[in-house]
């Protein structure tokens, strides 16, 4: 059985920036998950998960960011906090995924104008 856990209190939600003002909420939501890909260590674990074999990393393929494993474990826990990760324990490890809908309102929110 699954122990698949999604944290997603930043749902993907917004249209693209062209297109109209965001609301206070969505503006919110929106700013959380770009602030959580501010930090280049988050940023780089986000691409490591997002690029890796199958769409999802274990803990222990993506660990190598150049910080202690402390560290690592609170970028990802911020990184599941903005709804960009979720993660799956598989006996003493932990597999990290980004499910596709996150990549795609994020890159929906900067599509340009007209396209």
């Amino acid at each position: 059985m699954s122990n698949l856990k999604t944290v997603l209190p930043v749902a993907p939600c917004c249209p693209p920036l062209t297109e109209r003002p965001l609301t206070a909420d969505e503006a919110v939501r929106t700013a959380a998950m770009f602030k959580a890909l501010s930090d280049p260590v988050r940023l780089r674990l986000f691409s490591l998960v997002a690029s890796h074999d199958g769409g999802e990393a274990c803990v222990c393929d993506i660990s190598d960011v150049g910080v202690s494993q402390p560290t690592v474990s609170h970028h990802l826990k911020k990184l599941k906090e903005a709804g960009l990760l979720t993660s799956e324990r598989r006996g003493t490890w932990v597999f990290y995924r980004v499910e596709p809908s996150v990549l795609a309102a994020l890159g929906q929110t900067l599509r340009p104008y007209g396209v």
